[in-house]
């Protein structure tokens, strides 16, 4: 039987939500182990006063085996 525990990361990008997506996955790997599934949750970007996007966000639920 496993347990599974759940987290919330933020991750950006100046490129794309992919990017940025793999910013937060790549963030929770570097102190977690076991990483399961990732789940996009929100996704918003920043725009500057032209309209150009200037930044992704991609907040993303991802669980990771819980040991006891």
């Amino acid at each position: 039987m496993s347990a599974y525990k759940i987290i919330s990361v933020v991750g950006t990008s100046s490129k794309s939500w992919e990017d940025a997506t793999q910013s937060a996955v790549g963030a929770a790997a570097k102190s977690l182990r076991d990483l399961r599934i990732g789940k996009v949750t929100e996704m918003d970007v920043t725009v500057d006063k032209k309209g150009k996007v200037t930044q992704y966000r991609c907040k993303v639920d991802i669980s990771f085996k819980y040991e006891i």
